[in-house]
């Protein structure tokens, strides 16, 4: 099943960020070699691609895991959790409709 992870960075978490990014992507790298990553991406701070100093304000992945509390254990364990970005994390199980 589909997995929706959206992470809530705390404020000015851009330093942290990239700190721990490369480890956060080779963990995703992981689930779209897998086949099992649909999307993954972060929400700028500002309405822009590139933000800036402005940073980000969290992140939103989608991904297939066989359990709720898989995709729990998945997002806990995220570099940007144990790195101090994420001040919160939720994770709910996600129907794609669109595209079909």
């Amino acid at each position: 099943m589909l997995y929706s992870i959206i992470g809530h960075d705390i404020p000015d978490s851009l330093e942290k960020r990239k700190t721990a990014r490369p480890t956060h992507v080779a963990r995703l790298q992981a689930l779209q070699d897998e086949g099992r990553l649909l999307l993954a991406g972060p929400f700028p701070a500002v309405d822009a691609n590139d933000p800036g100093a402005a940073g980000f304000s969290g992140s939103l992945i989608v991904a297939e895991f066989a359990t709720l509390s898989d995709a729990q254990t998945w997002a806990d364990t995220d570099p940007y959790v144990a790195g101090g970005v994420y001040a919160k994390v939720e994770v709910k199980p996600f129907k794609k409709v669109f595209p079909a």
